[in-house]
């Protein structure tokens, strides 16, 4: 047992730095000291109440560090290693699992927030038990995952791009490559420029996409997204739209709003398709005139965590970033503290920053 400074959830607008204690690992578990930690979209719809989750809990899902322990039985991984946490720790055994798609296992506990036997590894000095979100929390000093939710990658890659590489990236590159399978030449729309956005249109680059139009009604953020890949950046779907003539064939929405979400079929071209990639709080509806969508053969699809398996796309994210050709430190655009999270929350309440990331010490 040992004490650890983390970021606690414990109601709809509560979050503070508390210190907890963390167990060892158990069996089929990896203790892992955070080197950096990512502050997502969907930690702040937590914390805002938008999507209910256990409390009290540790905050954080896109996480990076070193192994300091192992429990029994674990193979994949070993003390020194550098590892990119899973927000989507897989059971590995299930039919999903078996047949290659993780990202639909059906045995995981990490939607629980808790460990593969249903138990936590935090707790307070009080002995209430505090949960992991995902099965991550990342927002800690330190944390115990299982051994799927820790995948090793090259050391030479920064803790700050590993991090990312756990969510933003998997998820908006992910979406483009594997989910969409974007074919070179394709013409591609990308609505939202914050972390998950521009790494579809990092994407859609290496794909070979062209063009490749960055939707941001953050003007700031423009120059941000011709930098990583994009072709064109304007501030409206409608805008988008003239630049692509007859429509795009493939069209992402990476935000989770009604009124971009509801733009998405405007933005094709017959036979193109929608990829929805942001997520919306519970109980969000979105409309669309289904006749032309269905007379002009137009596709609908969800795409979570970017189809991917982690123990095969986070090495290759990290081989693609060391060569050169996934700029992933570009969505780097402030490196902050523990207790300097209140701060990015706000700024991304205000759809400002890139991506904001806890770097320890």
């Amino acid at each position: 047992m040992q004490t650890v400074r983390a970021a606690v959830f414990s109601a709809p607008g509560a979050v503070a730095v508390e210190e907890l204690e963390l167990e060892s690992p158990r069996r089929g578990e990896v203790l892992v000291r955070l080197g950096a930690s990512g502050v997502c979209h969907s930690d702040l719809h937590v914390v805002d109440g938008d999507w209910p989750r256990p409390a009290p809990v540790v905050m954080g899902h896109e996480g990076a560090g070193i192994v300091e322990a192992v429990g029994e039985d674990v193979r994949d991984v070993a003390v020194g290693d550098s590892v990119v946490l899973s927000w989507f720790y897989s059971c590995r055994r299930c039919e999903h699992c078996m047949a290659g798609r993780a990202w639909m296992c059906s045995g995981t506990r990490a939607g629980e927030s808790v460990m593969e036997d249903g138990t936590t590894r935090f707790r307070r000095e009080s002995g209430e038990d505090v949960y992991t979100y995902v099965g991550v929390g990342s927002m800690a000093e330190r944390t115990v995952v299982p051994e799927s939710g820790a995948i090793r990658v090259p050391a030479e890659v920064p803790a700050e791009v590993a991090a990312l590489i756990g969510c933003a990236v998997t998820t908006g590159a992910g979406a483009v490559l594997n989910t969409a399978r974007v074919p070179p030449g394709s013409s591609v729309v990308v609505i939202g420029a914050g972390g998950v956005g521009l790494s579809a249109i990092m994407g859609a680059a290496l794909a070979g996409a062209e063009p490749i139009v960055a939707v941001e009604r953050a003007e700031a953020k423009h120059a941000l997204a011709l930098e990583v890949g994009a072709t064109h950046a304007v501030s409206s779907p409608e805008e988008a739209r003239e630049l692509v003539g007859d429509g795009a064939d493939f069209a992402f929405e990476a935000i989770g709003l009604v009124e971009t979400i509801e733009a998405l079929p405007g933005l094709l071209r017959p036979g193109g398709t929608a990829v929805l990639i942001g997520m919306p709080p519970y109980g969000v509806r979105a409309s669309f005139d289904v006749y032309p969508f269905i007379d002009t053969g137009k596709a609908l699809v969800g795409s979570i965590y970017g189809g991917s398996v982690p123990s095969v796309e986070f090495p290759r994210l990290a081989a693609l970033y060391l060569a050169g050709k996934l700029p992933v430190d570009k969505l780097v655009s402030h490196r902050i503290g523990l207790d300097d999270l209140d701060e990015a929350f706000e700024a991304m309440r205000r759809a400002e920053r890139a991506r904001s990331v806890i770097v320890f010490d």
